[in-house]
């Protein structure tokens, strides 16, 4: 058996339900591949298959109905008395992530009065999903060519049409409303740097395409690419970068200055332009100051969110797993040191917090090119032995809840005490070297308060676009 254990900071001890980050308290339709409503099936298994892991989880796990049924969301009501609940996805192209995380959120805006949707992605891009769910003006930095990007998917597209409908007859303060968590507009901002530096010198401006696909701390390579990155060329281009990037940041800024949605004071507007050239210059280079960078910066704009909407906030986040998940209970972060959206949560607001996982073992996923950033649909490989995703698997049912707190499966928190490897898929996914470019050990239990697992799954439906091919965003980490 693998030898995977996490070293370096200390950590939550995984055998002590007393040492948990927090008390929790007792628990309490797409058009896209629509199926007819019935409980996920169990999945053949050979005798004797369900072992250790993969036995506690079959017993715990609770079968989930179809995505469409309306009891998928209200399974998920036992975590709507906190305020802030982060949704994940271990890879950002899986319609029944999106699906998944629309019928959670549905139920949360529908029963639990949640009215802020925060998004992983660039806050003018967020706005101009926004004016379409409030049926406000579009704001003047949003463009049409974003929101394309934005709502790139049928899933994602269904759940906007779903939103703007339970907006409509709703006064303005009672609405539901989409933010960006990136006020730096980090996808944004590394195409423009591309395509400047791709004028100049397209060798270096590929460099730049790979560096900004690989602020991935579960990447075992990152490393090399980062000593890449800081020679020759690349470092001849980053004052130029910067600059132009810190620049188009403060015109974007005073131009949606003053509106009824400008949420961040003229103080942190200041410290926003202030601080952005080192911001550029470390997303630039990549590597762990430039993850710690970003996810402090979420945190910073969550909790502006927050307090613009006072007491009555309750906020559903939609980012990736490395960054819902606690980084404290990863190899990311004990070993390389960095922080994630959900771990600062838990430490800004305890138990008020609530951190939703997601995984698959096998299926089909949308990913980037690592060569144009066009959209490709290509097959998701079978989870790897001594992974979560084989323990999940090995449990021989379709699709299910697991419920990590520990006052409601405090058993199978203790069988899943070790670590075990676990898979993360940005928009770039390498099947060829699966192990060291999407795989770190993790202990779940303490990485989430819950686990939702699909045994197969299929790629998200890219939307028709008449101007251009489709595509993603050349820059990982971008949330949708």
């Amino acid at each position: 058996m693998t030898d995977i254990r996490l070293s370096g900071r200390p950590t939550l001890d995984p055998e002590r339900e007393s040492d948990d980050a927090r008390p929790v308290p007792p628990a309490e339709p797409s058009r896209a591949f629509a199926e007819p409503s019935r409980p996920a099936p169990p999945l053949a298994q050979a005798p004797g298959a369900r072992h250790g892991p993969a036995a506690h989880i079959a017993l715990a796990a609770e079968a989930l109905p179809d995505l469409d049924d309306p009891a998928f969301g209200r399974l998920f009501d036992r975590f709507g008395d906190g305020r802030v609940v982060l949704l994940g996805e271990a890879t950002h192209g899986t319609s029944e992530f999106y699906r998944a995380r629309a019928a959670i959120t549905r139920w949360l805006i529908e029963k639990r009065g949640f009215n802020i949707l925060a998004l992983e992605a660039d806050w003018p891009d967020a706005r101009a999903l926004d004016a379409r769910v409030r049926a406000a003006k579009r704001p003047p930095a949003a463009s049409p060519a974003n929101q394309n990007r934005m709502c790139r998917n049928a899933e994602f597209d269904d759940f906007l049409t779903w939103l703007a409908n339970h907006n409509s007859d709703r006064p303005k303060g009672a609405q539901t409303a989409i933010y960006g968590l990136d006020r730096y507009n980090l996808a944004g901002s590394m195409r423009m740097a591309v395509d400047q530096l791709a004028k100049a010198d397209p060798e270096t401006a590929e460099v730049a395409r790979e560096r900004f696909g690989c602020l991935a701390p579960w990447a075992q390579d990152s490393d090399a690419r980062g000593r890449m990155a800081v020679s020759g060329r690349y470092a001849a281009s980053e004052a130029a970068v910067t600059s132009r990037l810190a620049d188009a940041l403060a015109r974007q800024l005073q131009e949606t200055a003053g509106g009824d949605e400008a949420l961040l004071s003229a103080a942190n507007t200041a410290r926003l332009v202030r601080e952005a050239p080192a911001y550029y210059r470390a997303m630039y280079y990549g590597g762990a100051e430039a993850w710690n960078l970003r996810a402090r910066h979420m945190i910073d704009t969550l909790q502006a969110l927050r307090e613009s909407k006072g007491r009555d906030a309750k906020v559903v986040v939609w980012a990736h797993n490395a960054q819902v998940g606690d980084a404290r209970a990863t190899e990311m972060g004990s070993v390389r040191d960095a922080l994630s959206l959900g771990q600062l949560c838990r430490e800004t607001w305890g138990d008020e917090v609530r951190l939703i996982g997601m995984g698959a073992h096998a299926g089909e996923v949308a990913c980037a090119s690592p060569c144009d950033g066009s959209l490709k649909v290509t097959p998701l490989r079978p989870s790897l032995p001594e992974s979560q995703e084989r323990d999940a698997q090995d449990a021989g049912i379709g699709r299910f809840l697991l419920d990590l707190r520990p006052q409601v499966n405090s058993a199978l928190r203790r069988a899943l005490s070790q670590p075990r490897l676990e898979r993360f898929v940005g928009a770039i996914y390498h099947p060829e070297t699966e192990r060291q470019s999407h795989y770190a050990a993790c202990r779940l239990p303490e990485q989430f308060d819950a686990w939702v697992w699909f045994d197969q799954t299929r790629a998200v439906s890219p939307l028709p676009s008449s101007a251009t091919p489709a595509r993603v965003d050349d820059t990982w980490p971008f949330g949708l």
